[in-house]
């Protein structure tokens, strides 16, 4: 057994500083690295510029020498079962426990967006379909479950989740986020980190920051962004992840800020991260960041270079192979161009987190952390989350007649679209089946390893007694138009035609959406416009139904189509999730987390608007009005708003106020309603939206059932970064505003803040506490 993990009733600390006292600079550096092994082997990408690090690990005794940081990927490189990844995995930890003369293990890492990224695990709804239910404790349920089944298998941290908020709709990753209103991705990905956390498994944060602004929505682009916007809307859901969810590693963003890339950005990395906001974990660099600051950011010119000034800026460990933190990085040290106490520093944040996952303990064995034998990763407890998760995210943009549900006499039924046949169609791209698959074509061709029905399977279980035709009328991206006459022919001889169009995510160009998978601009793929065009004009009621990563331009279809469905990937359980809601034995409940445009190519921003962000008329030609608003979402049901009431009139800037009304199920069957409250500072010192989220809850409700939602609201969350960039409560009037969305609001009130101006920090309120009480 090494010396190294000797000592069990040594503090943590104690015991960190010994080994760093005996280590060599070669050791130091090495527990700062990391080794991908077997990513040779991969014909395709599953990283930007994978074949920069290529064979870097391939002699894993070589790389592994002195030690490793990290252990890339074992179950998510290539497809492998769980006992054989289980066993794999042990043998890699026995040599650095055994060949190395610290015996010191690795940590494991895997992504886990959509699930466990491995062959045959559960893949539930992408991001964006979670944050569409606004349903944290769900999001929380699930992110436990993920985490269950990694620490079973020997996984020590996720690389997730995605706390980036979208400001462009156009940009590929749109599917990995929380959606475009920083309290909604905050609220969310906290819940998503104390459900990963609370299983013992590390959870990741990122990008850290300002990733999904790139300009024109191009991956890795540059960020033309204020430090005013960066504050308010960027930096707030890291902030409450970090210190509310109490996560333990954070990921730098691949792009530079105003010429800064945030892996050389000491302000960020140590400034806000450390010393403002108290983390105390490590930072992991997103795959390859660090090199791209020689290869693609030129703020370097050599990989020792790049490495110090990640080093510098407070990026402990490089990932996903050492490239920049080996031998590049110890020439400068030893050359005293670099102070060791940097490395050191680093060190002893990533061996500090190895002492907390158990891994310096004496008695620790691969075994112990993960036994051998058959783990199955998608077990029933896994898919009725997946099922609860895809249910509750199907957003009812649009019903024109009650045409949905589906009439129980309907007898004849047109299927048509490419996502109708599909089931990876209902997968993230960070899904393994979408993944990984495609690079092994002969698995592709067995199906994703777990069970999924397509909407076609799914609705023709759901609906026994209908004759149901299915035409594919085009693919989802190219441009061949060959079947969309046998399309039209076959909604022209139904009652009904039910349009399935959308995306298949993907990778770096080989998707629609997904990494790498950018769009010029929100027309639907390919020509999946002009299939739904023809489809209208076939004289037979056409339900749109828009299986997607990203909201598409809908505004030409709304007032045509009998009824409209927003799906954004809705995982594992999508297509019987997909046939209950079209069926009516699932009552839809999921709001917009994004706005769905009217316009292809009409303006990118958010609902987050200023006065002039939005329909001012005079000033422009072009109306940026969304075809469906922030927060909206149909029901089969009816629920009314009333008694409004405020506990006060007036509360000190640093006071809190209850804000409640009652919310009652006012149709004939039970459903579920998210409660959003809003709140609008008319006049403060510098430009401020006209409506922002404060809070919000999804509430259950029976016909006839009412129910009292009420919010405790504290002056803190109406605070901003103000005109001298100090954060600040500032006295005056707030609107208060509730209701079904951002534009359909039922109630409004107002209340002052008076009392002197206060400057807050880390330390302010963040949330907005919610009760829902029964009415009897």
């Amino acid at each position: 057994m090494s010396a190294a993990r000797n000592a069990p009733t040594r503090s943590h600390d104690a015991r960190v500083e010994d080994l760093i006292a005996r280590m060599t600079l070669e050791e130091k550096l090495a527990q700062l690295g990391s080794a991908w092994v077997g990513v040779a082997q991969v014909s395709g990408d599953v990283a930007p510029m994978q074949d920069v690090f290529a064979g870097h690990s391939d002699d894993f005794a070589q790389a592994g020498r002195n030690g490793l940081g990290h252990l890339t990927r074992s179950f998510g490189t290539k497809p492998v079962e769980p006992a054989e990844g289980i066993r794999r995995l042990h043998e890699l930890q026995r040599f650095l426990t055994g060949s190395t003369r610290l015996g010191i293990p690795a940590i494991a890492h895997e992504e886990c967006l959509t699930g466990f990224t491995t062959h045959g695990a559960s893949v539930y709804p992408a991001s964006i379909a979670w944050a569409a239910t606004f349903e944290p404790g769900l999001v929380e349920r699930m992110a436990r479950a993920i985490g269950s089944d990694m620490r079973r298998v020997g996984v020590h941290q996720g690389l997730s989740p995605v706390l980036d908020v979208v400001r462009d709709y156009r940009w590929g990753r749109v599917e990995e986020t929380l959606g475009e209103d920083p309290y909604l991705v905050a609220v969310l990905g906290t819940a998503y980190v104390r459900g990963l956390e609370g299983t013992g498994v590390i959870a990741t944060l990122k990008h850290f920051a300002g990733y999904s602004a790139s300009r024109a929505a191009r991956n890795h682009a540059p960020v033309s962004m204020g430090r005013r916007e960066f504050a308010d809307v960027i930096l707030p859901p890291f902030e409450m992840a970090v210190r509310d969810g109490g996560a333990r590693s954070v990921m730098n963003s691949y792009a530079d800020i105003d010429g800064v890339p945030a892996g050389a950005d000491t302000s960020l990395l140590t400034g806000i991260l450390r010393d403002e906001w108290g983390f105390t974990g490590t930072v992991v660099s997103d795959y390859g960041s660090i090199a791209f600051l020689r290869t693609m950011h030129r703020v370097a010119d050599t990989p020792g270079a790049a490495g110090a000034a990640a080093l510098r800026a407070g990026i402990d460990l490089e990932l996903p192979d050492s490239f920049c933190y080996g031998e590049p990085l110890a020439e400068l040290v030893r050359a005293g161009e670099v102070s060791e106490a940097l490395v050191d520093r680093a060190v002893r944040r990533v061996l500090s987190q190895k002492a907390d996952l158990g891994l310096l303990d004496a008695d620790w064995a691969p075994e112990a952390d993960a036994p051998e034998g058959t783990v199955d990763l998608d077990p029933p407890a896994n898919r009725e989350i997946a099922r609860l998760l895809a249910e509750h995210s199907i957003v009812l943009l649009q019903n024109r007649g009650a045409t949905l549900p589906l009439a129980g006499d309907l007898r004849s039924l047109a299927l048509v679209g490419p996502c109708a046949d599909d089931p990876y169609a209902f997968f993230g791209c960070y899904a393994f089946p979408n993944h990984v698959l495609p690079h092994h074509p002969e698995l592709l061709a067995q199906g994703p390893g777990i069970r999924a029905d397509s909407l076609i399977q799914a609705l023709v279980a759901e609906l026994p007694d209908t004759g149901i035709r299915f035409e594919r009328g085009c693919p989802v991206s190219e441009e061949d138009r060959s079947g969309i006459a046998a399309a039209v022919e076959a909604a022209r001889q139904a009652e009904l035609c039910v349009a399935v169009v959308g995306d298949r995510a993907g990778l770096f160009g080989a998707g629609t959406s997904g990494e790498g998978c950018d769009a010029p601009d929100l027309s639907l793929p390919g020509v999946q416009g002009e299939l739904v065009e023809a489809l209208l004009e076939s004289g037979t009621p056409v339900v749109l139904v828009v299986v997607s990563g990203r909201p598409y331009a809908l505004g030409s279809y709304a007032d045509r189509a009998a009824a409209i469905v927003q799906a954004f990937f809705p995982g594992e359980e999508g297509g019987p999730a997909l046939a209950g809601v079209l069926s009516g034995r699932v009552n839809p409940s999921g709001k917009l987390p994004v706005q769905v445009p009217a316009a292809a190519g009409g303006a990118p921003g958010t609902y987050l608007q200023p006065p002039l962000g939005s329909n001012s008329r005079g000033v422009s030609n072009l109306d940026p009005t969304p075809a469906f608003p922030f927060g909206h979402g149909h029901s089969y049901t009816t629920f009314s708003y009333r008694e409004l009431g405020l506990s006060a009139e007036e509360i000190p800037t640093d006071g809190e106020v209850e804000i409640s009304c009652v919310i009652e199920n006012t149709g004939d069957r039970a459903g579920a309603e998210v409660v959003q409250f809003y709140f609008d500072d008319p006049v403060a010192q510098v430009v401020r939206p006209v409506i922002q989220l404060a809070g919000f809850a999804r509430v259950e409700l029976s016909p006839g059932e009412r129910k009292r939602v009420g919010f405790r609201f504290h002056a803190d969350r109406t605070s901003f970064t103000g005109a001298d960039l100090r954060r600040v409560v500032e006295p005056g009037e707030i609107t208060v505003l509730i209701g079904s969305s951002s534009t359909d609001i039922r109630l409004r009130g107002r209340f002052r803040l008076s009392g002197p101006e206060r400057q807050v920090g880390h330390e302010r309120v963040l949330s907005t506490p919610v009760r829902v009480q029964d009415i009897l």
